[in-house]
C-alpha cells in the first residue's frame, strides 16, 4: 500500500501468538494484492479499468466500496473513490485492514497491542499494566516537533496531512488539493471509520470541527492550519495534550 507496517504487541510469546502474528502479516500482504493502486494487476485496479465486473472480485472488494459510499454519504461527497481515473479507496482500506489485524491479535489472546499502518493506529488495551497509550503526532510545519500527544487505552487514531507526501489529498467535488489544513488528526475506537473520515475532515478544513462535532459519534479532532494556528473539538483533551 505504499507505506509501513508495524506490530508492537505486550504480551508474552505463545505459539498461538506467533501464528496470529504471521495471519495478520499474511493478511495484509493479501489487502496490498487486491486492492493497490500501484499494482496493475489487483483487482481494484482491474475493477477501475473497467477489466472485470464487481461480482468477479472478492468479497472484500463489495464491503470496501460499501463502507466507501457510506463514508461519502455522511461527509457529504468529501470523501471519494473517484478523485482521479479509477477506483481508489485507499484511504478506507489501510483503516479496515489495519483493524482486522488487530482483530486478530485480539482473538488469540493478545490484551494489549498496537497495530501501525503508516502512521495510523488501531490500539487495543493499554502499554502496560495501568499504562495508557501514548502517541505523538508529528507537526506537519516544523520538523522534528510534535503538534499534539494522545493518549489512552483501546483507541483508533488517524492522520491526514502534508507532512510526508505535501499536499496529496484532493477535494471530490473541485479535483484541486485541499490546502486549507495542514493536518488532521481523529480519535476514536475503530480505525475504519477514524481513518476514512480524517482524510473528509482534512478536505472540509475549517468547517471540520463543526462537522466532526454534529455528526460523528465518539470522534474527536485535532488540526493544524495552513499558516501554523491550532484547533480542536471540544471532547478531545479527554485524549490529548492541547497547547497552551
Amino acid at each position: 500500500m505504499g507505506t509501513v507496517f508495524s506490530f508492537d504487541v505486550r504480551a508474552e510469546p505463545t505459539p498461538g501468538l506467533f501464528r496470529a502474528l504471521a495471519d495478520a502479516t499474511a493478511w495484509l500482504r493479501h489487502v496490498d494484492a487486491v486492492f493497490s493502486t500501484y499494482r496493475p494487476d489487483s483487482q481494484i485496479s482491474r475493477l477501475g479499468r473497467s477489466e472485470v465486473a464487481l461480482t468477479d472480485c472478492e468479497p472484500d472488494v463489495a464491503e470496501v466500496l460499501r463502507l466507501c459510499d457510506q463514508a461519502a454519504r455522511v461527509s457529504g461527497g468529501r470523501f471519494s473513490v473517484h478523485v482521479g481515473p479509477g477506483l481508489d479507496p485507499s484511504a478506507m482500506v489501510k483503516g479496515w485492514a489495519v483493524e482486522r489485524a488487530a482483530q486478530m491479535l485480539s482473538r488469540a489472546g493478545a490484551r494489549d497491542h498496537c497495530v501501525n499502518g503508516g502512521g495510523d493506529l488501531q490500539l487495543t488495551g493499554g502499554a502496560g499494566p495501568g499504562r495508557p497509550w501514548r502517541i505523538g503526532v508529528a507537526h506537519p510545519l516544523l520538523p522534528g516537533r510534535l503538534a499534539t500527544v494522545v493518549a489512552g487505552r483501546d483507541l483508533a487514531v488517524a492522520t491526514s496531512g502534508t507532512a510526508e507526501r505535501g499536499h496529496h489529498i484532493f477535494d471530490p467535488r473541485t479535483g484541486r488539493p485541499a490546502t486549507a489544513l495542514a493536518s488532521m488528526t481523529l480519535v476514536g475506537r475503530d480505525l475504519t471509520t477514524v481513518d476514512a473520515q480524517a482524510t473528509a475532515a482534512f478536505v472540509m478544513g475549517e468547517s471540520a470541527r463543526e462537522w466532526v462535532e454534529d455528526a460523528l459519534e465518539d470522534i474527536e479532532a485535532f488540526a493544524v492550519t495552513a499558516d501554523g494556528r491550532t484547533w480542536w473539538t471540544a471532547g478531545f483533551p479527554e485524549y490529548g495534550i492541547v497547547p497552551r
